[in-house]
């Protein structure tokens, strides 16, 4: 005897994988992984423009030199590509804030700068990094003859620009010792700060300081290597987040997938909590 179809018990007919991923259960889950995926692709975006430098500075131009205030105004971090501008900049020493830095090396000896607090014309405080020796009695020496030189006419430095080392304690028995290169240190000691100060600071091309002869000897500041276009570290980025969003898409599937074979497990009469 044969039976219509429409007779038939729909239980006899396991549902298709395709049956299972088109009810509004998993309808809205698709929906919601294509949420979270959209927001996984603008993340994806958004490393890869900072992944790929599409307009690099051209070849030499940190050996241009530049009035210091188109480059980094004070208080703000200077831009990467801009780390070793070579800048100009007019202003005052001030005569008491000359101050000695210990543990720089210049061409591979070990040695001393000597550092002014420079004003520059706006009012603003810049850390000049003068000269160096290798002689600590001599770093002082330089340090007192440049602040007895001091006259209050107006200077122009060249150097090149390069960001705070950051304060790091004083290890020796000297509490007043300043061993990185940090205009934040420097502020503490420096007197009578009025105005913006620079976060950066300047390594002159001029170890006299424009002021007198200090025998101090030129520091050591090659031209800064030219970066690669290709940022690898966000490219990696933007590569986790493509992983991430593909995921998505698979954890939907995956789940789809259990719900049907747990249905087809139960329509054969074996209760999937006993399966190994």
């Amino acid at each position: 005897m044969t039976h219509d179809i429409a007779e038939l018990d729909p239980q006899e007919f396991p549902p298709t994988l395709r049956e299972v991923m088109l009810r509004p259960r998993w309808i809205g889950m698709l929906v919601l992984c294509l949420a979270v995926a959209a927001i996984f692709a603008w993340l994806l975006q958004w490393q890869l423009v900072r992944a790929i430098d599409t307009d690099p500075l051209p070849e030499g131009a940190t050996e241009q030199v530049l009035p210091i205030d188109e480059v980094v105004s004070p208080a703000d971090y200077l831009p990467g590509p801009l780390v070793g501008q070579q800048v100009d900049v007019a202003g005052t020493w001030s005569p008491n804030d000359f101050l000695v830095v210990t543990d720089r090396i210049n061409d591979g000896d070990d040695g001393f700068w000597v550092t002014g607090r420079f004003v520059t014309e706006a009012g603003s405080s810049l850390a000049v990094a003068i000269g160096w020796t290798p002689d600590r009695e001599q770093a002082d020496q330089a340090a007192r003859a440049l602040g007895d030189a001091v006259t209050g006419d107006t200077v122009a430095l060249t150097g090149r620009v390069i960001p705070d080392e950051g304060p790091r304690p004083a290890t020796g028995d000297d509490p007043f010792e300043i061993t990185r290169m940090s205009p934040a240190a420097m502020l503490a000691q420096w007197a009578d700060v009025e105005g913006d100060v620079y976060r950066v600071f300047l390594a002159s091309s001029d170890p006299t300081g424009q002021i007198d002869d200090t025998g101090l000897e030129t520091i050591s500041s090659p031209a800064p290597a030219e970066d690669s276009s290709v940022n690898w570290l966000n490219l990696f980025y933007a590569l986790e987040w493509a992983v991430f969003a593909a995921f998505s898409f698979y954890l939907w599937y995956r789940l789809a997938k259990d719900a049907w074979e747990r249905e087809l497990e139960e329509l054969a009469g074996v209760d999937p909590d006993e399966i190994d």
